[in-house]
């Protein structure tokens, strides 16, 4: 099972991109340090992936805190001139890094999410838009958004599994979205090709996917994702997220085995996980497992650490 660890960061308020929340954090290994990437608001209230530096035995030891965003935020009209979330970063063999990312439009009354596509070719301290358009967007398949995407290059096939928005209705006078869980394939890692079968369909509470975090061991696909109900997920802790986990021997069909997950919300109160746990991403060193993940408040909260011990 997972242990918790403890909280690893919290921004304090004193960086002008970093006011608040460190959400959807991201491992990204180094030889001597785990470089660990996040989103970051500003006091308007807009995301930029930004990262820090820890020690690998110990995630709460922070060695580095960077200084300014890594992506900047589109022009007027862009997908993304009102947030830049951070989702799966890939090396490539040339040594670029390309960063699969949530570009965030507001709307009168909501927002709206698309995939973007951006190349560091400095080893991850700036990365550049590849494109201004974004490489997925609201269709036939994802008829409110998509976003947030979980991307392998597997077999010499492009993978992605993303959360897929795919209806809102009004609740207590908000409009709130529900989304699963879609896959997609590519063959360049630009063009994709979305499914029209979800791999995680809503049930009675499962009615938005967080987050999918896919590896592959020992021959088996395997999921990290955190799920929610859609009323009252914002105060009502039995509502909102909590962690589930699911296998699969192909990518495409999956298995929930969300008692397996290995970590819950915590019963104290006043602890960091107690209202909801979500966002994992999971990463190996040393021959030890560990997974990182955001408690409270989508993020404002900060992240922690859980390390794996049978």
């Amino acid at each position: 099972m997972w242990i918790k660890k403890g909280v690893v960061y919290k921004p304090n308020g004193s960086l002008a991109h970093s006011m608040s929340h460190a959400q959807v954090p991201f491992a990204y290994k180094h030889d001597d340090f785990l470089r660990v990437y996040f989103s970051s608001r500003d006091a308007q209230g807009q995301s930029r992936p930004t990262f820090i530096d820890v020690d690998y035995e110990d995630p709460t030891k922070i060695l580095y805190i960077h200084n300014k965003p890594v992506l900047e935020l589109g022009g007027p009209g862009e997908y993304d001139e009102t947030g830049a979330m951070p989702a799966w970063f890939v090396d490539m063999p040339n040594g670029d890094i390309w960063l699969y990312y949530t570009g965030w439009n507001r709307s009168h009354n909501s927002y709206r999410l698309s995939m973007g596509l951006s190349v560091s070719t400095d080893g991850g301290l700036t990365f550049k838009k590849m494109f201004r358009g974004p490489i997925m967007d609201r269709s036939i398949y994802n008829p409110i958004w998509a976003a947030q995407p979980s991307v392998m290059y597997d077999n010499g096939v492009w993978r992605m599994w993303h959360i897929s928005g795919q209806k809102c209705e009004y609740i207590n006078g908000i409009p709130e979205p529900f989304y699963d869980c879609r896959y997609a394939e590519s063959k360049d890692g630009i063009h994709w090709v979305s499914s029209e079968k979800p791999v995680l369909p809503f049930d009675d509470f499962l009615h938005a996917v967080g987050r999918p975090s896919v590896y592959k061991e020992d021959g088996i696909y395997k999921m990290y994702y955190s799920y929610r109900h859609t009323v009252d997920y914002r105060t009502d802790r039995n509502q909102s997220y909590r962690l589930g986990y699911a296998e699969s021997k192909d990518g495409l069909d999956w298995e929930r085995k969300d008692d397996l997950v290995g970590i819950a919300k915590s019963e104290n109160p006043a602890d960091f996980d107690y209202q909801m746990i979500n966002y994992a991403h999971n990463y190996e060193h040393n021959g030890n497992k560990y997974l990182l993940y955001n408690g409270n408040g989508f993020g404002t909260s900060g992240f922690a650490y859980a390390k794996w011990e049978k």
